[in-house]
């Protein structure tokens, strides 16, 4: 019985949390407007949680079906709402040859074959991403106003499709981690959140993300920054493309890397580097396993 609209949030950045609510009333009026003395302190935090407005429904006499927005479709359309007008993005994109990828990734499933674990090109690319970030600490970073965050471990987000939307499960520690010990955690985390059954902690923080497209088919695209994070990678698909190797024009499996970054925090020539690394980690993989 209680009108949200009439509660004054109290969390991080004006959100209402369970402490507004047991203070709030049914029927409660529209907390007053802040005074002109504090506006200026006030206003920034709420220009920032304000959700932009939404349009007009213009059905043009088409027939339709009216689907009402899940929470969690709302919560991604705010978010990426804000990341969009709030982070200014800037994307670097890589061409990565996949070939000595695949070789070992079929040499080390052979071995872990009696362990029942089978690794997914996904799961190499999360490690080649946690160790590229320790290499390249510029870019595990979290902009935050007058200062920065630098991590000292690569937590990796993975973008999973869920009925109703994405979810990102979180690879603690991928920099640490052993493949076949990611390749476990990849598939537990996946299966519960199509489930619903995911903690907070399981799918909220993380340092960068990474999204893979590859097995729609899609070549190459651009991700949306997921706030408070400042990098997340976009993996297109594995292809067979003519390729420059030792000199000369072969058939060779790349695919098309993308990585977009928070300018405000990261610079173009450490973004590079990142996906230089990245690169360089995928092409000649034995360094995944050091």
């Amino acid at each position: 019985g209680i009108d949200l609209a009439s509660v004054k949030g109290s969390g991080t950045n004006g959100r209402i949390i369970k402490a507004d609510i047991d203070a709030a009333k049914p029927g409660d009026t529209p907390a007053p407007a802040a005074s002109a003395a504090s506006s200026a302190t006030a206003a920034p935090a709420t220009a920032a949680a304000a959700p932009a407005a939404a349009p007009a429904a213009q059905d043009f006499g088409i027939p339709h079906e009216v689907i009402k927005l899940s929470g969690m479709r709302k919560t991604i359309a705010r978010r990426l709402t804000e990341s969009k007008q709030q982070v200014p993005h800037i994307y670097l994109t890589v061409d990565i040859q996949l070939d000595k990828l695949l070789k070992l990734r079929a040499e080390l499933n052979a071995g872990l074959e009696s362990r029942k674990v089978k690794l997914s090109v996904n799961d190499l690319l999360i490690k080649a991403l946690g160790v590229a970030l320790m290499q390249v600490p510029e870019c595990n970073v979290q902009f935050a106003g007058d200062q920065m965050l630098q991590f000292k471990r690569a937590d990796i987000s993975v973008a999973v499709s869920i009925p109703g939307g994405l979810i990102t499960p979180i690879i603690t520690q991928a920099d640490g981690k052993g493949v076949a010990a990611i390749s476990t955690a990849m598939k537990d985390l996946a299966a519960r959140a199509k489930d619903g059954k995911l903690k907070p902690e399981e799918y909220q923080g993380g340092t960068a993300s990474l999204s893979n497209m590859g097995m729609f088919g899609i070549k190459q695209f651009e991700a949306v920054i997921n706030p408070p994070q400042a990098m997340i990678m976009a993996i297109g698909a594995g292809e067979k493309r003519p390729y420059i190797v030792d000199d000369a024009v072969q058939i060779a499996t790349v695919m098309s890397a993308t990585g977009s970054f928070d300018h405000r925090a990261i610079d173009g020539a450490d973004g590079a580097r990142l996906m230089q690394v990245f690169k360089e980690l995928i092409e000649n993989p034995m360094g995944l396993l050091a």
